[in-house]
C-alpha cells in the first residue's frame, strides 16, 4: 500500500491537494484596505522515495492597488518602497495572473486537484490572496478558497515554537535575520519548514494509511483542459 502510493506521488499524499506554501509583504494587517507589495510561493514536491522538499519557487512585486493604504510601520518591517522607480513591480491582476499559471501548471503536472496554501499564520497570507483575487476579478484561482495548512500550528505542536524564526532554528534549519521579512525567503522557509515537520510525522501518516487504506486512497481526477484564460 505504501509502495502504492508513492509511486502515486504527492497527489496521494493530501488527498489530492498540492501543498504551496505562500507568503505575502503588504502595506498593513487588513486585507481589505492594506496594498498587496509582493508574494512569493514555493511548490512542494516529493522525492521517489516518498519525502517531500521545496521545488519550484516564484516571486513578484505588486503596484499598490488604486486608493489602498500603506502603513509606514508595515514598510519599516518589510523595508519595501513602494514608489522606487527602479522597483519592478507589476500590477496585481497581471502578478496573480502569472503565478497563477505556474500553479496550475505544478497541479497538474503532479495530477493533483487543487493547490492548497501552506503559510506562517496562514489565514493572513490567504486573506491577502483571496482579497487580490477579488479585486482583480479572477475567476480561476488554484487555491483552495479556505483551507490551508499553518506552519505556526505544526511548529507549535512538533517544536514548541509558533514563532518562525524560532521554529525553523528549532527544527535544525538554517536561518537569516538578514534575509527574513523578504517574501521569497519567507517562503522558502516556510517550506522547508512544512516538508521537514511532515517527513519527521511520517511515521504516523504510514501507520494511517495501513489503519485505514480506503480513507487514504482519494480518487486523483484526469487532468483538466490546458486554458490559461
Amino acid at each position: 500500500m505504501i509502495e502504492e502510493r508513492e509511486e502515486a506521488g504527492i497527489a496521494a499524499r493530501f488527498r489530492g491537494f498540492l501543498p504551496v506554501a505562500v507568503d505575502v509583504e503588504t502595506g498593513g494587517f487588513n486585507a481589505g484596505t492594506d496594498a498587496l507589495l509582493e508574494i512569493a510561493a514555493v511548490v512542494i514536491e516529493m522525492t521517489p522515495m516518498g519525502e517531500l522538499r521545496p521545488g519550484a519557487n516564484f516571486r513578484y512585486h505588486v503596484q499598490p492597488f488604486h486608493g489602498s493604504r500603506m502603513d509606514p510601520a508595515s514598510l519599516a518591517v518589510n523595508g519595501i518602497d513602494p514608489h522606487h522607480p527602479l522597483r519592478p513591480a507589476m500590477p496585481e491582476k497581471e502578478a496573480l495572473t502569472q503565478l497563477f499559471r505556474e500553479i496550475r501548471k505544478a497541479v497538474r503536472d503532479t495530477r493533483c486537484t487543487r493547490a492548497v496554501l501552506v503559510g506562517h499564520n496562514a489565514s493572513f497570507d490567504l486573506g491577502f490572496l483571496n482579497a487580490a483575487v477579488a479585486r482583480a476579478d479572477i475567476k480561476r484561482n488554484p487555491f483552495h478558497p479556505f483551507s490551508s495548512f499553518d506552519t505556526a500550528t505544526l511548529g507549535g505542536v512538533a517544536l514548541g515554537q509558533t514563532v518562525l524564526s524560532r521554529a525553523v532554528t528549532a527544527a535544525g534549519l538554517s536561518w537569516d535575520a538578514g534575509a527574513a521579512h523578504s517574501a521569497i525567503y519567507d517562503a522558502e522557509r516556510t517550506a522547508s519548514l512544512f516538508c521537514t515537520i511532515c517527513n519527521r510525522f511520517r511515521f504516523m501518516y504510514e501507520d494511517a494509511v495501513e489503519r485505514a487504506p480506503d480513507l487514504a486512497a482519494p480518487e486523483v481526477p484526469a487532468n483538466e483542459p490546458e486554458n490559461d484564460a
